[in-house]
């Protein structure tokens, strides 16, 4: 119900956004992960922690989760894609850092 309450009062959320933010709220811990503006703007006014997928590719090369081979790849994979919304400049100074790495 709050989900659907969130829907009717922030115009610019899908329902999908909605149920992300309502879980967010309830687990405790959890942090979203989204590049969506204005699901942002609500979710930190509501207190729930926020962050998007740089600082996700961020954290698992800073905490070694995955080769940094896989999260060029990743990111490249990510730069070429046309339906994905990154900053452009962000990404391939990632990418041109991790090609010195690897």
């Amino acid at each position: 119900m709050r989900a659907a309450r969130y829907f009717n009062q922030h115009k610019r959320l899908t329902l999908n956004d909605c149920f992300a933010l309502t879980l967010a709220e309830d687990i405790e811990d959890s942090i979203l992960l989204t590049g969506d503006g204005p699901l942002r703007a609500v979710a930190e006014g509501n207190g729930v922690e926020v962050h998007g997928v740089l600082w996700l590719t961020d954290e698992l090369e800073t905490h070694s989760i995955v080769p940094l081979r896989r999260l060029y790849d990743a990111l490249r994979i990510l730069h070429e894609d046309d339906l994905v919304f990154l900053p452009k400049d962000e990404v391939l100074r990632r990418i041109r850092r991790l090609a010195r790495l690897i």
